[in-house]
């Protein structure tokens, strides 16, 4: 992922009275802590956001899509040791909160996977103020999206219509509503700061095309949405980036299109697989994708892929960063075959490979 300082930490949007873990916002592995106070500047977002020939107010975006958010209450399980009675450990219940969008009219809902892993009971809150258990349906932690399920009437369900992420420009208005802090319906606005951003999964590796904005997010946004203009989803809220825990004005969001894909494969029920090369890649590289070194075992190295081999094309298509060479092995399914041109030295190269399953984990994003 492209980081802008090292002393900036990602939040992963996280879930609000719960622990929220830090990821170091360079590739090192120290954790940094800043007392630094965030100071906050008005943006001069409009209040009322153009869009093609009709203009809707900020209120209006809200009126229009917040029926279709939910407020989620997790409550997780977790084991402390030498807490307990004489110091024998014991077991400690922990609630957060984040939101959810509805996806359709069956009852289920998407959100972030980080807002329900690990959950041992989920409540989901309409704005009605009806409030229902729910159960997980399924997750993908490689790109940050789960669908939970919820038994209401159809009448209680209004789903948000999506957007076209790869649509979305710089300068784009945008609205953010969540439950940042406990607060649900919080509503804030923005704008797209920038597109095709790279992000880190919960699981460690990266998700790209993620959608960059400076509408005030904060820990409780996570799993809500990142609307456009016309009130349609452009994005789940996910991470910011901050030294102080709050908002600096950098959030991400995982682009639409992304959860449009995960979602509809897991209410269809269909397993959740990525293609998987095995590469650690070198985040700056010119023109190209260039491995920094192999996994042991993985599809790279029967390829006989090596350390600072530069990728340079996917099957003929021209890859001109890591990014680029991320989000196209992403379009392949494992068990494919590929054909990767790469440049090794003074000669080029064509290795097929055969995609391998991502994966649960992974420290090396690739």
């Amino acid at each position: 992922m492209s980081r802008s300082s090292g002393v900036a930490a990602i939040v992963a949007g996280a879930i609000a009275g719960g622990a929220i873990a830090l990821a170091v916002g360079s590739g090192n592995t120290t954790t940094h802590s800043s007392t630094t106070t965030t100071v906050y500047q008005t943006t001069g977002v409009p209040t009322a956001l153009r869009s093609g020939a009709q203009t809707m107010t900020i209120n209006q975006i809200y009126r229009s899509a917040s029926p279709g958010v939910v407020d989620i209450t997790v409550t997780e399980n977790g084991n402390t040791q030498g807490l307990g009675l004489f110091g024998g450990g014991g077991q400690q219940q922990t609630k957060g909160e984040g939101a959810g969008v509805v996806y359709d009219k069956n009852g289920d809902i998407v959100t972030d996977e980080h807002v329900v892993a690990g959950a041992t009971s989920v409540q989901v809150a309409f704005q009605d103020g009806t409030a229902v258990p729910a159960k997980v349906l399924g997750t993908d932690p490689s790109t940050d999206v789960a669908v939970i399920h919820v038994s209401v009437p159809s009448s209680e369900l209004h789903p948000i219509r999506f957007a076209d992420s790869s649509a979305a420009q710089v300068g784009d208005p945008v609205v953010a509503i969540g439950s940042p802090f406990s607060l649900p319906e919080t509503t804030t606005a923005g704008i797209v700061s920038q597109v095709g951003r790279s992000i880190t999964a919960p699981n460690n590796y990266t998700i790209t095309g993620a959608i960059q904005t400076d509408a005030p997010i904060n820990p409780g946004n996570s799993g809500g949405p990142l609307l456009d203009a016309d009130a349609d989803l452009l994005g789940l809220n996910d991470q910011i980036q901050t030294n102080s825990g709050s908002s600096a004005g950098v959030g991400f969001a995982v682009p639409s299109n992304t959860v449009k894909h995960i979602a509809n494969a897991i209410t269809a029920g269909r397993a959740i697989k990525h293609a998987y090369v095995g590469v650690r890649l070198n985040s700056s590289s010119a023109g190209a994708a260039q491995i920094g070194s192999i996994e042991p075992g993985s599809p790279a190295a029967g390829a006989g892929l090596q350390p600072n081999d530069l990728v340079t094309a996917i099957n003929g298509k021209p890859v001109t960063s890591t990014e680029q060479f991320i989000a196209t092995i992403d379009n392949y399914s494992p068990g494919d075959t590929v054909t990767l041109t790469v440049k090794r030295g003074s000669q080029t190269h064509q290795i097929s490979l055969a995609l391998g399953t991502r994966p649960a984990s992974s420290p090396s994003g690739g």
